[in-house]
């Protein structure tokens, strides 16, 4: 067992003993790709998503030094017809550039350094290889190949982690992007490669139009293809982790779901779900002080309309977003569409590919994204996440007048995206101004009462000591006609999931003066 080369199984031995959630149906696509022309691979989601387990996965599954059946018994993989004809069939090489970055960082010869220990380390298990001084990792290779007939399955963990670590130096970049076409371009890459499988957070890097790499199938946040539900947890494999743990699903939804990753709607961010099992408590497990700097970077670059678009966010809103200028390397952001294309594949926005949207998918990267905003010179979107907190307060102390003036305040800050005399502009105001409540409050807009729709329906989460609202919005009309209509739909009766006080808002815009009224009322659901 090497370090590089047939590492063995232990790795994903030790995932399957804890609380694995089965993802082997990722083994009978790649097995479909192997020694065809769409051999290589390279599947690209945001941080804890689950890529380093799937990797660790493959390599004890093709891995010829050891023998991992019964460590797929159950699984779907098991089921498929090419099960059997991979399992353990192949050496594999498997990499973690990560680990490369961590150890060689100060080193501008890191791929250099790189490929001298990936080919020590083959060459013990092929000692009567002769390989001439100038050979590097691919010319040992193909002397392998050709002399024992054999293939290999390349692995390789975090492949962008030099570009995003080290894509200042270009001598570093160029010479570590000559390496992967020395490897997988070549005119011997067939004859030595029966797969190649990478993973990372950007796909491959493009010059101009082309990708460096333009013989990989690419699979991304953006166009995942099959690869959907291979990696992150769906809706139902979080319902049955939280049956079985006595977790609350209303929760994890509002945490961690929101990722629409092709036509997989429902997806959660697998690290932060099991996070908030094992610690019996919900909160943000996902982001790092890296990335998190990285999105205060790229919000601050403050590109036309993007902080309009990021404010529409925090509303709820999904807003248009162009993916396919992008080059893939976050050094190169020329643009708003960038900005929010970079922040899509860090998963700090979701994409919905049917209309070209992207939008912040749950609470766990709203608190992320509302703390590295209060850390810009975004003065302005900080001020409206404040008046958004005292807005609340104003509203649960039923002070009808400060809850007016505040929206007055919102709705004059927003004209730059929202169109005065529309009612849902008027709706859009209101989910801006309440942004801060969604620290404590689950948010829903047109919200199916069974007898219309409340516009506007905010139920506490769990273990916080507030009323229910229910804002009812009218134009051209009174408050009170609002919380007529609030008590004559019977909104309040239909919040089933809440038993408790409920407040009835009913807001009124005057489209000649410009100005908002308030009522508030209580009631409480019995």
């Amino acid at each position: 067992m090497g370090l590089y080369i047939n590492k063995g199984n232990q790795a994903f031995r030790d995932i399957v003993a804890h609380e694995y959630v089965d993802k082997s149906s990722l083994i009978p696509i790649i097995n479909a790709t192997l020694n065809s022309e769409s051999r290589y691979s390279c599947v690209t989601r945001c941080r804890r998503f689950g890529k380093s387990m799937a990797a660790k996965m493959l390599c004890a599954y093709y891995d010829k030094s050891c023998n991992s059946g019964e460590l797929f018994k159950g699984l779907e993989a098991e089921n498929a017809d090419s099960f059997l004809t991979y399992l353990n069939q192949y050496h594999v090489i498997c990499l973690d550039m990560s680990e490369f970055t961590t150890r060689y960082r100060r080193e501008r010869d890191i791929v250099s350094f790189i490929q001298q220990d990936v080919m020590s380390d083959i060459l013990d298990v092929f000692p009567e290889t002769k390989v001439k001084e100038r050979d590097d990792l691919m010319n040992c290779l193909y002397r392998i190949s050709e002399n024992t007939g054999e293939r290999f399955i390349m692995i390789i963990d975090e492949w962008d982690a030099i570009l995003r670590e080290m894509g200042d130096d270009e001598y570093i970049t160029t010479a570590y992007v000559d390496l992967l076409r020395r490897l997988f371009k070549g005119v011997s890459s067939n004859e030595v490669f029966a797969g190649a499988y990478l993973t990372g957070i950007l796909p491959i890097k493009r010059y101009n139009t082309e990708s460096a790499l333009n013989n990989f199938c690419e699979y991304s946040m953006i166009r995942p293809g099959k690869m959907a539900t291979t990696l992150g947890f769906t809706y139902d494999e979080v319902v049955s982790l939280c049956k079985k743990h006595g977790a609350d699903m209303a929760e994890m939804e509002s945490w961690y779901d929101g990722y629409r990753i092709g036509k997989a709607s429902h997806m959660f961010n697998p690290y932060s779900v099991i996070k908030a099992i094992n610690m019996e408590s919900y909160g943000s497990y996902w982001t790092t002080t890296s990335a998190y700097d990285s999105v205060r970077t790229y919000i601050e670059m403050n590109f036309d309309g993007l902080k309009d678009d990021v404010i529409r966010m925090f509303a709820g809103e999904s807003v248009d977003v162009d993916t396919t200028e992008f080059l893939n390397d976050m050094r190169i952001v020329r643009s708003k569409d960038d900005v929010l294309t970079v922040l899509i594949h860090l998963g700090y926005l979701a994409y919905d590919s049917e209309r070209q949207q992207c939008y912040i998918p749950n609470k766990e990267v709203a608190d992320e994204m509302n703390k590295a905003i209060k850390a810009t010179s975004w003065a302005s979107v900080a001020k409206t996440l404040q008046d958004s907190k005292s807005l609340l307060a104003a509203t649960i102390a039923g002070n009808e007048e400060a809850v007016a003036r505040t929206i007055d305040v919102a709705h004059d800050e927003n004209t730059s995206i929202l169109s005065y005399n529309d009612e849902n502009s008027l709706a859009c105001v209101l989910t801006i101004a309440y942004i801060w409540a969604r620290n404590e409050y689950i948010i829903h807009r047109e919200y199916a009462t069974g007898k219309g729709y409340a516009d506007l329906v905010m139920i506490p989460r769990r273990n916080v000591e507030k009323p229910a609202l229910i804002i009812e919005l009218k134009f051209n009309h009174t408050a009170d006609t609002a919380i007529d209509q609030i008590k004559r739909k019977q909104y309040p009766a239909k919040i089933a999931e809440y038993t408790g006080e409920v407040l009835l808002v009913g807001i009124n815009y005057d489209r000649e003066t410009k100005q908002h009224t308030c009522k508030i009322e209580h009631f409480r659901v019995k």
